[in-house]
């Protein structure tokens, strides 16, 4: 076999190889792909109801007074009546300082009192002129006043009925002025410090009943009133002090215990949609929900949201009352598609 026909047998096999391969090709490229299956949902419809305003903040109990008991200047300490933990009344004696003082002036005192008796019966007889039977007076109305001050400051009372919570000197030791010998604080009632924010400034009232629970006690709520607001707002925190008072007659609550404090504004008619419907766009603080519309195609809404109350959003913005939106399935969609409404499951 001659050079060229060999190379005319190799051409046509080639031609023949590419036309079988051509032909598979177009079969291929002939036959009918399967559609995209259509998304299945299930949808809720957008319902309008009275929704509370009510917020939850944080806070501390407090004391409704602390006192720091000590006398006005050094001494030492006779008898300690009281202990940290004990609940004391107003005026108990808590503690006595030494009283040699005290029982010297109580003497004078009393010599005093025998001395202007004396001088007032004859003043009134006409033998003591009036000017000294004044300075007599006077001097002694000084003396009786001396003595009150420096038994204030020698017998120790409480001046608020709460617990005893420090004790920084036994009995016997020389007082020194370098801290209260006893701290007392009134627990009955307590107060907190309210941090609210000021977007609700004009809508708390003096007067106005909040809710609380503590960690401390669980299961009890507790119920308080609100009685000053602070005048002012904190430019960091962009919030005022509202002070809450707690009658806390059982003495239950205790100061610096943590608490929730739940106060409420009223209620705002809105829309309301299971928080399932809302999706958060990542990265953003946008919310949307899939709107079902005409020929069950959805559209993505942007919405704004309000209170979160069990299962539901409040919706502020963006729908209306009757309007159906995409509670399940909200993955594979995207706005503009056509999906498949599935029946509630009975």
């Amino acid at each position: 076999m001659s050079r060229n026909t060999v190379i005319i047998v190799l051409a046509a096999l080639v031609a023949a190889a590419c036309g079988s391969g051509n032909s598979g090709s177009d079969n291929t490229a002939t036959s009918a792909s399967p559609e995209a299956a259509v998304p299945n949902v299930e949808v809720a419809v957008v319902e309008a109801m009275d929704v509370p305003q009510e917020s939850i903040y944080s806070s501390t109990v407090q004391a409704n007074a602390t006192n720091n008991i000590m006398p006005q200047q050094g001494g030492r300490i006779r008898r300690i009546n009281v202990e940290v933990g004990d609940y004391v009344s107003r005026g108990q004696v808590l503690a006595e300082m030494d009283r040699l003082q005290l029982d010297q002036l109580a003497l004078q005192i009393r010599n005093d009192e025998v001395e202007y008796e004396r001088l007032k019966s004859l003043y009134e007889q006409g033998g003591v002129s009036a000017s000294d039977f004044e300075a007599a007076e006077l001097a002694y109305q000084v003396r009786k006043s001396n003595y009150q001050n420096l038994e204030e400051n020698t017998i120790l009372k409480s001046p608020i009925s709460g617990y005893v919570t420090a004790r920084n000197f036994d009995a016997g030791d020389m007082f020194s002025l370098t801290a209260p010998i006893f701290t007392v604080q009134q627990v009955v009632p307590v107060k907190l410090l309210v941090g609210i924010s000021e977007s609700e400034f004009t809508r708390v009232k003096r007067g106005d009943s909040v809710t609380l629970t503590v960690d401390a006690i669980p299961g009890r709520a507790f119920t308080g009133r609100i009685e000053r607001l602070y005048p002012t707002i904190d430019a960091t925190t962009h919030t005022f002090k509202a002070e809450v008072v707690v009658s806390n007659t059982d003495r239950a609550l205790r100061p610096g215990m943590y608490a929730r404090v739940s106060v409420n504004f009223g209620t705002r008619h809105s829309m309301v949609v299971p928080d399932r419907a809302v999706v958060k766009q990542d990265g953003t603080g946008q919310r949307f929900v899939y709107l079902l519309g005409d020929d069950n195609v959805v559209s993505l809404v942007s919405v704004g949201t309000g209170r979160h109350i069990g299962a539901q959003y409040e919706i502020t913005s963006g729908l209306e009352e009757g309007q159906t939106v995409v509670v399940k399935g909200q993955a594979a969609l995207r706005d503009g598609v056509t999906v498949n409404v599935l029946e509630p499951a009975l």
